[in-house]
């Protein structure tokens, strides 16, 4: 295995065990909740993972972000400027967190306009999320810590954090609701606990990592005006290019819901595949994120353009490997997580879309952790925006006559455009050497 290969995996193998931790958060969660005795605790933990999930989903960019830039300032040996980013991340992190706890009330009263569900529910989901809201300094410090330790070449701490998390996670909820007979709000001071623990351990990390650095730092040199245009200009394309996906994402969801329950219950079934291959991509998407910046930084186009078509072979070879493996085993998956004969018996109708997913989706994670690395977001956004605008189109001239169907079809479409026209835009790139990153 060559040099390139291994700098590759190094870092996409640790990114993909995180990438399977994160669910376990809102499973354990889950699982505590379904032996206190009221369904309702369910609903409401299902309801306020979901609230946060969204709400964090859209500040992502903290850790796209500041990874992209950190691997840049790393490959060309900028050690102050790698600590800069660091700062500069952490300071933006803790004020988007203050505002969303001085907003928490606001947030919650919003949520529940669009959100039917019962009294009961609701009380208990309101409880969790305002105990839990607390956690957000740490949840998006975590962000910016994760993004700069990969920019730093290193996906292990953020494997280490995540592994950590789960496990104190576990033994604090269990221990609030077991011994000090709490009910919801045990499972939330458990996750707020598991939350700060990560923070205290990805900052001790981050101290270790960094004890080469001056830090004679001052306001001026963090937060010059410079460095905060290219932050936020870099941010904002990614954060609209996230509204676009949570757009697609709610849009597909509330759609499948407007067939029927059960027709609601198969996209979410089938779904999991999607989600399960995008935990594996999204790991080589961060090692194109560290190895890309990294050279653009140092000014290796050689390296630059062989790591590029690694990263591309690499990819096609898990889309080769995932639509075998839910060619020959997918059907069997999907019985591990229902026994309701009537969902699996109707999944079968719409299984080829499935089939479609890594094919027409794996250019999109590839070129995502490419155009991070080279800081050229704006591809990102360009590319996004044509495809969501594909998605909602196709949807709707197809719906009256293809209904659950015109869904998936949009949305594979969705995922071949995004990468087909990243993909273009990103050659162009590579043409100039960069240039225009």
């Amino acid at each position: 295995m060559n040099q390139t290969n291994k700098e590759i995996l190094q870092i996409a193998i640790p990114s993909i065990i995180s990438n399977i931790t994160v669910p376990l958060l809102g499973l354990v969660d889950v699982t505590i909740t379904g032996h206190l005795g009221d369904v309702a605790y369910i609903g409401a933990i299902a309801v306020g993972g979901m609230l946060f999930n969204m709400i964090y989903w859209i500040f992502g960019f903290l850790r796209m972000g500041t990874g992209g830039m950190t691997s840049q300032a790393y490959g060309s040996r900028n050690d102050n400027e790698c600590r800069n980013i660091l700062l500069r991340s952490l300071g933006i992190s803790v004020l988007l967190a203050s505002i969303l706890i001085m907003l928490q009330t606001l947030i919650v009263s919003i949520a529940f306009l669009f959100i039917d569900t019962s009294t009961e529910v609701k009380t208990y989901a309101s409880e969790y999320f305002h105990i839990c809201i607390w956690g957000a300094p740490a949840v998006l410090g975590l962000y910016s810590f994760t993004g700069w330790f990969l920019g730093m070449q290193n996906s292990k701490y953020p494997m280490f954090i995540a592994i950590t998390q789960n496990i104190i996670n576990i033994a604090a909820s269990l221990f609030f609701v077991k011994e000090m007979g709490m009910k919801i709000e045990g499972v939330a001071y458990g996750t707020l606990i598991a939350q700060y623990a990560g923070l205290l351990m990805a900052t001790l990390l981050g101290l270790k990592y960094t004890q080469k650095y001056t830090w004679n730092i001052s306001p001026a040199s963090v937060f010059n005006r410079k460095s905060m245009s290219v932050f936020f200009k870099v941010n904002r394309d990614i954060f609209f290019r996230t509204l676009c996906i949570v757009a697609v994402t709610v849009f597909f969801t509330s759609s499948g819901a407007a067939y029927g329950d059960t027709t609601l219950a198969v996209n979410t079934l089938l779904m999991q595949l999607f989600t399960i291959f995008s935990y594996i991509m999204d790991g080589f998407a961060y090692a194109g994120e560290a190895l890309v910046g990294k050279h653009v930084g140092s000014r290796n186009n050689a390296l630059l353009r062989q790591t590029i078509k690694h990263l591309i072979y690499w990819g096609t070879g898990v889309a080769v490997f995932f639509t075998l493996l839910y060619s020959i085993g997918g059907k069997d998956f999907l019985q591990l997580l229902t026994d309701d004969t009537d969902v699996i018996k109707n999944s079968s109708e719409y299984y080829y879309w499935v089939l479609a997913i890594p094919f027409a989706g794996f250019m999109a994670f590839i070129l995502d952790g490419i155009c991070i690395g080279a800081t050229a977001t704006g591809i990102m956004l360009r590319s996004i925006f044509v495809a969501s605008v594909a998605f909602f189109s196709t949807y709707y001239i197809s719906d009256n006559t293809l209904g659950n169907h015109s869904l998936w079809m949009a949305f594979i479409l969705y995922l071949f455009v995004r990468g087909s026209v990243q993909a273009a835009l990103t050659y162009r790139l590579i043409q100039s050497d960069f240039r225009a990153s």
